[in-house]
């Protein structure tokens, strides 16, 4: 079990599980909510670092958002320095995965004395994925009408717990490797509960416009990418992109993983991890 603290800020306050000992790193997913269990992706760091996992504006216990746009990236960057600052941390590392990546390479792009190391995978510097045969967002991808029905259900009060909880696990498989291995890849209790409105407000108002490209060429921090082979949300191309840009930056490619390889190939995440624990 994780264990809970507050942290107050000038920006507000927020609900932090922390977890492991060693170097601080900073793990969050920039639309969802975590509690005491912990998270399947923050779970693999806490053998190696202490790992803050951090409920953002509008999740879990921290604050509500007083206007919509503190839910952008450059605003969660911002809330994410309130917080390093107030727990007296010089640097920390930081972990992030699909938009959780994202938002790390903002973070790094706007701060690079902040962070000592950084880790991003599953993601993209643009918009660009979202047109790309290969991801299910995709109005080109086969599956995608699919799973436009299953975000209806998701988002329907009409819907039962029932249907949504299928609904959610039928998107989630479209997203494995070997999707008949769900029941043994989620056995174990996590949190990572999916907040409307934060998705909501990445959807519709930041999405549109996001291109991050020319940014992400600012980054010195040492800078570890992730991708699996067979990603079906942020293909491969779009983190080869990412490695292409990012200074002082290494590609790691999951051969026989898509969207999730830190639970498809645990064991190869978990080598990656001693080699990203090893930067100076």
């Amino acid at each position: 079990m994780w264990k809970q603290i507050y942290v107050k800020t000038a920006r507000g306050q927020f609900e932090v599980f922390v977890s492991g000992s060693g170097e601080p790193l900073c793990v969050i997913h920039l639309y969802s909510e975590f509690n005491e269990r912990g998270n399947y992706f923050a779970n693999m760091f806490t053998d190696s670092f202490r790992v803050y996992l951090i409920n953002l504006k509008e999740t879990g216990n921290s604050n509500r958002a007083k206007t919509k746009e503190e839910l952008s990236m450059n605003e969660t960057v911002k809330d994410l320095e309130a917080i390093r600052e107030a727990l007296c941390l010089k640097e920390w590392n930081y972990a992030g995965h699909s938009t959780g990546g994202m938002l790390g390479l903002v973070y790094g792009s706007k701060h690079p004395k902040s962070l000592k190391r950084l880790l991003a995978g599953g993601g993209a510097a643009s918009n660009d994925y979202m047109k790309h045969k290969e991801s299910i967002y995709s109005s080109l991808n086969p599956r995608n009408k699919r799973l436009k029905e299953l975000f209806f259900i998701l988002k329907s009060k009409e819907s039962t717990k029932e249907e949504r909880i299928q609904a959610g696990r039928e998107w989630t498989e479209m997203s494995l490797f070997d999707p008949e291995r769900f029941d043994e890849y989620f056995s174990k209790p996590s949190s990572g509960r999916v907040v409307q409105k934060r998705l909501d407000y990445f959807s519709y108002e930041e999405l549109p416009e996001y291109d991050i490209r020319k940014d992400i060429t600012k980054i010195k921090t040492p800078t570890f990418i992730f991708c699996g082979k067979h990603d079906s949300q942020c293909p491969l191309i779009y983190s080869q992109e990412i490695h292409q840009l990012v200074p002082l930056s290494k590609l790691y490619i999951f051969e026989n993983s898509n969207h999730f390889p830190f639970l498809e190939e645990k064991l190869v995440f978990e080598d990656m991890i001693n080699d990203y624990v090893k930067v100076v």
